[in-house]
């Protein structure tokens, strides 16, 4: 698929500091934790294709109905970038519902700020949070998006344990990723699920998203007492992701 994120890139280049704040004290830091056995791959861009294309194959229904996203709810939308489900799940969730976009990149966070002002969202709030801890309240998500960034994240444990001290009881975890090596930006599916239930996670669907999009795997996050402990998460291994890096 085409990646024309480019002039979207230059745009919030030059969009001013943000203000955005994390909304939670910290939570386990994330030295507690044991490093991904696998690669990380590079934060490159906020979006990556164009909302054009995306909009076609309704990438984002797909996806608030295999989740069930109602309006009412409150729903984080993790590495938000650019914030093209931090909007539409805005209209999906009503003005009773609540879209927190959450990032760690400034310039990603000074665009969403922007761009939520100049659409006069009034129930999205940005959040600024840590590699591998969204810093949101403790029980105030119903669901959480993580859509095509999962491989990037460079303490995916860490950022799994602390989402789930943020998720109502039964709270729903959707990553919508490519089914490829973190070196080209995907997160293979076995992999995937291996590393959520090191986390304590449980899974509860997975679907290929029509149009090219990738996959939606689907999770419930663990109530924060029944959390594995830090230093007892093993590491996956993943056996794809080093032949590739072979072939290199």
């Amino acid at each position: 698929m085409i990646r024309s994120w480019l002039p979207l890139v230059c745009i919030l280049m030059l969009a001013p500091a943000t203000a955005a704040e994390p909304l939670a004290p910290p939570g386990a830091p994330a030295e507690a934790f044991p490093k991904p056995d696998r690669p990380v791959a590079e934060i490159v861009a906020p979006l990556w294709a164009s909302e054009k294309q995306r909009d076609s194959v309704d990438e984002v229904g797909q996806v608030a109905r295999l989740m069930r996203l109602s309006p009412g709810e409150s729903i984080a939308d993790l590495g938000a970038g650019s914030g093209y489900y931090t909007v539409r799940l805005a209209e999906r969730v009503g003005p009773e519902g609540r879209v927190f976009a959450e990032d760690v990149t400034p310039r990603y966070l000074a665009g969403l700020e922007t761009r939520i002002a100049k659409l006069g969202l009034a129930n999205v709030t940005v959040v600024r949070g840590e590699p591998h801890d969204p810093r949101l309240q403790r029980g105030s998500l119903d669901a959480a998006v993580l859509v095509h960034m999962y491989h990037e994240i460079a303490q995916p444990f860490g950022l799994l344990h602390n989402l789930a001290a943020a998720m109502k009881p039964g709270g729903r975890v959707g990553i919508v990723d490519a089914d490829d090596v973190p070196a080209r930006h995907g997160t293979p599916p076995a992999l995937l699920a291996c590393e959520l239930a090191a986390a304590g996670y449980r899974p509860t669907g997975f679907t290929t998203l029509d149009g090219g999009v990738g996959y939606l795997a689907t999770f419930e996050a663990p109530a924060p007492d029944a959390r594995p402990a830090p230093g007892s998460i093993r590491p996956c291994r993943d056996e794809t992701t080093r032949g590739a890096a072979r072939m290199r």
